[in-house]
């Protein structure tokens, strides 16, 4: 399994368009960037390609990084900086197998697999399958699990994809708060490489309207407002899971320049095989 970090940034990413603040400005002088969420797994036996979220700058990563095109693809959750991207699959690819949960979302009144089918029904190389959360399907090689996590107001979703020969597995956080369920967490247990949601270190916590919240024993906060984990939150799961390995992504800019570009913070174009 050879894991690619198409887009490591938060919403905006890093550098963020018309930003000068420090951390913008070291990211220019390293040339290091965190685009928007992606991350390309290939399966080097089968020779297939999987895609964990459609980032808006798909374009430009799968040009730079030079990765396949992906077989098949995941949608965590609807919103614009993990979906937009779909839309680049347009005369590009033949055909498209997309997986997405089926459960209907009380916000929306849609599954996310039916939010991408009907936004995306122009798409002839797309075939939308309607996925059961903590149930595993077979695609690229892999076992992939769909895990519901705590992103409010949308039903979001982690992902666990293992191997079913070598026994390797990668486990997503997905954009979530710490509040991660009992049996989701055991679905993303024990990963070979963990990516986990660390929008912000925890002391912004201070300059957020809702604050933090689901502070571990030392009182620092592991959930910035109501959507995201800071650093420490992330760190925190990191360590309840057991990971191997583990990077932090969905990083924003607000990371000091001293910080921002430190381990296990993740930027884009880092390579993986597990």
């Amino acid at each position: 399994m050879r894991v690619t970090l198409l887009g490591t940034g938060d919403t905006t990413g890093t550098p963020t368009v018309g930003c000068d603040c420090d951390t913008c400005e070291a990211a220019r002088e390293r040339d290091v960037e965190r685009t928007r969420f992606s991350v390309h797994v290939e399966n080097e036996r089968t020779g297939e390609t999987l895609l964990v979220d459609f980032s808006p700058d798909f374009r430009y990563q799968f040009l730079r990084d030079d990765v396949a095109p992906p077989d098949a693809g995941i949608v965590t959750h609807i919103h614009f900086d993990h979906l937009d991207g779909l839309g680049n699959v347009f005369r590009v690819l033949d055909s498209l197998t997309v997986y997405a949960s089926g459960e209907t979302d009380p916000q929306t009144g849609r599954s996310v697999a039916e939010t991408v089918a009907e936004d995306y029904h122009y798409l002839s190389a797309l075939e939308v399958h309607a996925t059961t959360p903590l149930d595993p399907v077979r695609t690229c090689g892999f076992d992939v699990t769909l895990v519901p996590v705590e992103h409010p107001p949308l039903l979001c979703y982690g992902v666990a994809v293992e191997d079913p020969e070598t026994g390797a597995k990668l486990s997503i956080s997905g954009d979530t708060n710490y509040d991660i369920p009992a049996q989701s967490r055991e679905a993303l247990a024990d990963p070979d490489l963990l990516l986990a949601d660390a929008i912000v270190p925890a002391y912004f916590c201070e300059h957020h309207p809702a604050g933090g919240r689901h502070e571990g024993p030392d009182g620092v906060p592991r959930t910035f407002g109501h959507k995201h984990m800071t650093r420490e939150g992330a760190l925190a799961l990191a360590e309840d899971l057991n990971a191997d390995r583990t990077r932090l992504v969905h990083a924003a800019h607000y990371y000091p320049p001293e910080e921002a570009f430190e381990d296990p913070l993740a930027v884009d174009g880092e390579e993986y095989v597990l």
